[in-house]
């Protein structure tokens, strides 16, 4: 007998269900240790709570009539702000602090704050590429940065991830972020969400 099969004796399936209010609970504090990483500059701390495997996509949007709101988030391959994985963010961080990234030297100051989290046990027949155990989070955000005299910027939108659990930890596997806004105001975008 197969462990998938074990555990659907044993208990029932979670696929899609809401997650209990441990892991609601855990799923929190992970992220609140992610904003505080964020915000201090650790970003070779940050890169550790990243799966291998990650995605970390953040596609444009355009104002559309609401008849044609389904086409005003670019689809993959389309343009997008950010189209990573865990080695391209880590180019970036190397070369932040190369010296380099005259968009974060002198570095930009930012707040994350998160909020409105909800947190679901993927469905596998909605993701084949993940199981049950893996957690499906929705969650928004604001981010303030701060950089040199006068450069302020306000950023705020939403998050879709799906967090794996590796032994005691969590990590962030996928990662699809969409700002509210369709034009940004910022000189640069070099702020990690």
């Amino acid at each position: 007998m197969s462990t998938a099969t074990e555990r659907s004796a044993a208990q029932p399936s979670r696929a899609g269900q809401r997650a209990d209010r441990d892991i609601h609970f855990e799923v929190e504090q992970f992220y609140y240790h992610e904003a505080g990483l964020l915000d201090e500059g650790r970003y070779a701390d940050w890169l550790d709570l990243l799966a291998d495997d990650l995605d970390y996509w953040m596609p444009t949007r355009t104002n559309r009539l609401r008849r044609q709101q389904a086409l005003s988030i670019a689809a993959r391959g389309e343009a997008a702000y950010y189209d990573e994985t865990k080695d391209s963010l880590a180019w970036r961080i190397r070369r932040f602090d190369s010296g380099m990234a005259w968009s974060e030297d002198p570095p930009s100051r930012t707040r994350h704050l998160i909020s409105n989290v909800v947190v679901r046990h993927v469905d596998p027949a909605e993701s084949p590429e993940f199981t049950e155990d893996d957690l499906l989070v929705r969650s928004v955000f604001l981010v303030y940065r701060n950089r040199l005299v006068n450069e302020e910027n306000v950023f705020a939108g939403s998050r879709t991830d799906v967090l794996r659990r590796t032994g005691d930890r969590l990590l962030v596997a996928r990662r699809t972020i969409l700002l509210d806004q369709n034009v940004l105001q910022a000189k640069n975008i070099s702020t990690f969400f």
